[in-house]
C-alpha cells in the first residue's frame, strides 16, 4: 500500500510510487482497489498508536537532539526525503529549518500522526527500500531515524544510488544503532571493520556527528544510537561494477578469521585465488580485515573470470 498524505506536489521520484492523494481536511471515501483510506474512520487512528517491535520503532522525544544533524544537512530551501518519521520530531525540525520534506513511513497509523503533527510535510506510506532514490532530481538530501533492523540494507540502497551521481544526494544524515555507526566509519585492522565499512568508503566520506542515549527515545532501546553524516562521492570503479566489488568483499569477509587464500579459495579455488592475490600485490596469508578499499579494488581487477 502506498498512500500520500498532504497537499503539496511530490518530487518526480515520489510521483513514481503513484500514491493516491488523501486530503485530510476534506474526507473522501474511495474503494479498496485504489488503496486509499475511508477518511471518516481515521479518528481512531489519530490516537497515538502502539510502538511496533517488529518494525524496530524507537522515536525521538525532543527536536533539540537533532541539532547536529541539521547543522550538517543545511536543508534550507532544499527537498529532503526523510525515512521513518515516526511521531514527526525530526520532520518538524526539518520543516522549521526551511526544508521541503517528503517523509516515508511504512506504518500507516504513525503516518497519520506525522501528518497531523507536521501538516507542511508530505507523508508517503511505503517501504523506503522500494523508493526510487536514483531518480531524485539533484540536489536532494536524505535524513532519518532508521529502524535498527533494516538500517544496513537501507543505507546500502541509498549509498549505491548516490554513487551514480553524487550531486543527486550531496548530504545524507541518519541515526542508527551505535554499533552500526562504528561499523560504518571503521578502518582496516579494527574489530568493527567489515563489508559495510568498505561500501561506505567506496561511496562516501562518513563521520559520526554524536551519540544519543537510550532514554532519549520512546520506547527506550537497549543500546545507544548515533547520528552519522555521509557525503557521497563517485566510487573508484564504475558504479555499475559496485555490486561485483561488494560480492567480492562479502566473500572475503564470510570467514573473517581465515586467510584470504582459504576464505576465497572455497569459491575460486586455491590456486586461482593465490594467483589473483599475488597479481594484485596482496599476501595470500592476510585476512580480509587488513585490506583497505584500494586493495579490494586491485583484487577485483585480477579475480578469476
Amino acid at each position: 500500500m502506498r498512500i500520500a498524505l498532504g497537499n503539496a506536489d511530490l518530487s518526480k521520484a515520489a510521483r513514481r510510487v503513484r500514491a493516491p492523494r488523501v486530503n485530510l481536511a476534506r474526507p473522501t471515501t474511495v474503494d479498496a482497489e485504489s488503496s486509499v483510506l475511508d477518511c471518516p474512520s481515521v479518528a481512531k487512528i489519530l490516537r497515538q498508536p502502539a510502538y511496533k517491535k517488529k518494525l524496530g520503532q524507537h522515536h525521538l522525544v525532543s527536536g533539540a537532539l537533532c541539532r547536529p544533524l541539521l547543522e550538517f544537512l543545511r536543508p534550507r530551501g532544499l527537498p529532503v526525503v526523510e525515512i521513518g518519521p515516526g511521531a514527526g520530531v525530526l520532520t518538524r525540525e526539518l520543516v522549521y529549518a526551511g526544508a521541503s520534506v517528503t517523509a516515508l513511513e511504512l506504518d500507516l497509523e504513525w503516518a497519520f500522526v506525522t501528518r497531523r503533527a507536521v501538516p507542511d510535510a508530505r507523508v508517503v506510506v511505503m517501504d523506503a527500500l522500494g523508493f526510487p532514490w536514483e531518480t531524485l532530481p539533484p540536489p536532494a538530501l536524505v535524513a532519518g531515524n532508521l529502524p535498527f533492523a533494516v538500517a544496513t540494507p537501507l543505507l546500502s540502497r541509498v549509498l549505491t544510488a548516490a554513487s551514480y551521481d553524487p550531486s543527486r544526494l550531496p548530504r545524507i544524515g541518519v541515526m542508527v544503532q551505535r554499533e552500526v555507526a562504528e561499523r560504518l566509519v571503521a578502518t582496516p585492522s579494527t574489530p568493527a571493520y567489515g563489508a559495510l565499512s568498505v561500501l561506505v568508503q567506496a561511496t562516501s566520506s562518513a563521520r559520526i556527528l554524536g551519540h544519543v542515549a537510550p532514554g532519549s527515545f520512546r520506547p527506550p532501546p537497549k543500546v545507544a544510537a548515533s547520528f552519522v553524516a555521509f557525503e557521497p562521492r563517485r566510487p573508484p570503479i564504475e558504479p555499475e561494477r559496485l555490486p561485483d566489488l561488494m560480492k567480492l568483499v562479502h566473500q572475503a569477509f564470510s570467514q573473517r578469521r581465515k586467510t584470504l587464500r582459504n576464505s576465497l579459495g572455497s569459491t575460486w579455488g586455491k590456486p586461482e585465488v593465490t594467483s589473483a592475490l599475488e597479481a594484485a600485490g596482496i599476501d595470500p596469508g592476510r585476512r580480509a580485515e587488513t585490506l583497505d578499499l584500494d586493495a579490494f579494488v586491485r583484487l577485483l581487477h585480477h579475480r578469476p573470470v
